[in-house]
């Protein structure tokens, strides 16, 4: 993992330059002329930790959205409530949109797909 760099000669940060000529990644400082050889070529990295609850949670505030659209078409197979609000997505692993619905019942939350 890549951390920040300081130069040497000023103490100020150091900033990621591509030498195009030698095709190397260089760390450059922008107060004087001081340059180093990148030892790795990962500048940025950005990992994201999500718990499996922090899912759940999204789709069931979104029953209480008032932007979105609602439908009385639909019941729900879990609690038999007789509206949903409804959105498009793309779906995991699937091209296109899929159409999902979120039971409006707030002690439900069941969601399903078409």
């Amino acid at each position: 993992m890549s951390t920040m760099k300081f130069c040497r000669e000023c103490n100020n940060i150091l900033y990621p330059k591509e030498d195009r000529e030698q095709k190397v990644l260089l760390y450059a400082c922008r107060n004087c002329d001081h340059q180093e050889v990148a030892d790795n070529n990962c500048v940025y990295r950005n990992v994201v930790h999500h718990s499996a609850g922090e899912f759940t949670q999204v789709l069931q505030d979104v029953a209480g959205d008032p932007t979105l659209p609602r439908t009385k078409d639909v019941r729900c197979a879990v609690c038999g409530h007789g509206e949903a609000v409804f959105f498009q997505a793309t779906a995991r692993g699937e091209e296109g949109m899929t159409l999902f619905f979120v039971c409006c019942n707030p002690s439900c939350g069941n969601r399903w797909r078409e």
